[in-house]
């Protein structure tokens, strides 16, 4: 039994609005399943494939209030194409945003509702991953983080260190997900977290079990009655662990 990311949950007040601007970011196709839910991935893309990791944009009525503990990194293959991306996405209603980054290789930018993410400068581990290069999780302790996910998924563990830990997908493709240490610590419910999946034939409820073992939470995020569980990290931080598929 294990699990698998196949994609990112994020909060909005307009869910299509936020859902349209990522879709033009990366070049994705758009979709609802249901009223305040919008999807993006890939166009033609055959859910789920480590290939890539979805965007589910879910209406909420909240505002945006801290800094989003986790976010999105996009990949460029070369500093032309770094500053295009940037301006692209500026034209598409992102805006610079400053969180303590100084001086650094990569851009940070906020969506239409102040999501940050980074443009990344050009560097070899990008190459092959797709628009999104990685998922980056704010963190006070990568090894403790490398420990949990390394056993809660069957991504494979790249590097750990005291500053950061990465994982991505055992098939070599798509995304890489990375823990990197950060001052302070989690206050409110993340807006953006991780959906995992097990694969089709597995027991959900084994899973949720699995992962209670290994550390994680049950969080009530009034979730109501869904088919998913919702649990928590080590740090607090909000995953839901799906149906098999």
């Amino acid at each position: 039994m294990t699990l698998r990311l196949v994609q990112i949950a994020m909060d909005a007040r307009d869910d299509a609005a936020v859902g349209r601007f990522w879709a033009e970011a990366l070049g994705w196709g758009v979709s609802s399943e249901e009223p305040g839910v919008t999807n993006v991935e890939p166009v033609g893309f055959v859910y789920p494939d480590p290939v890539a990791v979805c965007i589910d944009v879910i209406a909420v009525p909240e505002p945006k209030t801290v800094k989003n503990r986790v976010h999105l990194d996009l990949a460029t293959t070369s500093a032309a194409h770094q500053a295009e991306l940037v301006a692209r996405l500026c034209d598409l209603g992102a805006t610079p945003a400053d969180v303590g980054q100084g001086d650094v290789s990569w851009t940070v930018l906020a969506d239409p509702e102040g999501n940050e993410f980074c443009v990344l400068a050009p560097w070899p581990g990008g190459r092959d991953t797709g628009p999104v290069a990685a998922v980056t999780v704010d963190c006070v302790d990568p090894r403790a983080m490398a420990r949990f996910w390394d056993e809660a998924m069957d991504w494979t563990l790249h590097e750990v260190t005291g500053d950061h830990a990465v994982l991505r997908s055992a098939k070599g493709v798509g995304p890489y997900l990375q823990f990197l240490r950060t001052p302070g610590v989690k206050t409110v419910k993340n807006r953006v977290h991780l959906d995992l999946r097990p694969y089709p034939g597995d027991d959900q409820a084994a899973e949720v079990a699995r992962l209670r073992a290994l550390g994680a939470t049950d969080m009530d995020v009034g979730q109501g009655d869904v088919p998913w569980t919702c649990l928590a990290d080590p740090e607090g931080n909000e995953f839901d662990v799906l149906t098999p598929r």
